[in-house]
């Protein structure tokens, strides 16, 4: 049986808290900043949590179960 390896997008996106949660960085923070406000800009800051419908289908791509 060869090994399972891990989705490479989703070891460089996701990362797992010490309490098990996936957070990820939220998108469209990179560039064209000038155009966005300064509350949308705010809130691209907070990263995001992965959520609980998605969480399986998460952890199957970075070999977690």
């Amino acid at each position: 049986m060869p090994k399972v390896k891990t989705h490479s997008r989703a070891k460089k996106t996701f990362k797992v808290t010490g309490s098990g949660k996936i957070t990820f960085r939220k998108p469209t923070r990179g560039h064209l900043l000038t155009k966005k406000s300064s509350k949308r800009k705010r809130n691209l800051r907070v990263t995001g949590q992965v959520h609980s419908t998605n969480t399986d289908f998460v952890k199957r791509l970075l070999c977690l179960k």
